[in-house]
């Protein structure tokens, strides 16, 4: 049996659709256009899909200039790049704090009427350096993502869950950036290094599970019974907490494409 990339998926704004793409750049911190956007309240903190669930049903579509949002009962807005001498404004995420551009105001009154409070929506450029702090080497960085640049699921992991669930779950609901086929489910729980293409990762940490997963994206709702992160709880508990996946950090730069093969270099004594 061959492991294969099924596919590829970005979040342009942290907590937001995905967009699912043919081939994508792997960059220092993760897929080109993934999670480089971010929402922040009044506070400058962020907000995520785990406090307002209907995050999910908002869309960006990255453009050379900027991006496209769109949402349900909304005109779509363009958004353009910050300028170089935007203001800046330092935001936290999680227990990092980074200086992000201001996007213009435009948007955060678009945001503040589909998401019903008052935000900020905030770009990370070049110069706003977030580091990963662990299980990772010196110079590593990751974008808005909660704490690492890539996340892979193996798609018989899903079958596997689906299997038990009264009513199943797409992948989205797991906002994965590699979905694999063609290997065991949980397979990728043994790697460490493996080869998508021409391009070399680290597997270097599982991802614990959280409330997000009970929010179904199409309609922008938390689960009333809990699922699927119930079910996870009662085989995928770890004395780390729920795992469901795991996190990467790309070791080269380069294209990857939906189809191509995956080689496992090492795996976990």
């Amino acid at each position: 049996m061959s492991t294969t990339l099924a596919s590829l998926h970005i979040y342009p704004i942290k907590s937001c659709a995905q967009l699912t793409l043919a081939s994508a750049v792997v960059e220092k911190r993760g897929l080109a256009h993934d999670r480089r956007w971010m929402i922040v309240d009044e506070n400058a903190r962020f907000i995520t899909g785990r406090e307002l669930a209907r995050m999910t049903l908002l869309q960006a579509e990255p453009v050379a200039t900027g991006l496209i949002l769109r949402a349900p009962q909304m005109a779509p807005l363009h958004v353009s790049f910050p300028p170089a001498n935007a203001p800046r404004l330092d935001v936290t995420v999680w227990k990092n704090i980074v200086a992000a551009q201001l996007a213009d105001a435009s948007a955060n009154v678009w945001l503040s009427t589909f998401l019903g409070r008052p935000c900020r929506l905030v770009f990370m450029d070049d110069d706003c350096a977030r580091v990963v702090t662990e299980h990772a080497r010196a110079g590593d960085e990751v974008s808005f993502a909660d704490a690492y640049p890539l996340l892979l699921i193996s798609q018989a992991a899903l079958d596997g869950l689906n299997a038990r669930l009264v009513r199943p779950v797409g992948m989205w609901q797991f906002r994965p950036n590699l979905v694999v086929a063609g290997c065991e489910a949980h397979a990728e729980d043994r790697w460490s290094r493996i080869r998508i293409g021409e391009i070399e990762f680290d597997v270097v940490k599982s991802c614990t599970r959280c409330v997000f997963t009970t929010v179904d994206p199409a309609r922008g709702e938390l689960s009333p019974d809990g699922e699927p992160l119930r079910t996870l709880i009662g085989y995928r508990r770890t004395p780390a907490g729920v795992t469901f996946g795991q996190n990467l950090i790309a070791r080269g730069q380069g294209v990857i494409r939906a189809g191509d093969a995956i080689e496992v270099l090492e795996h976990l004594l």
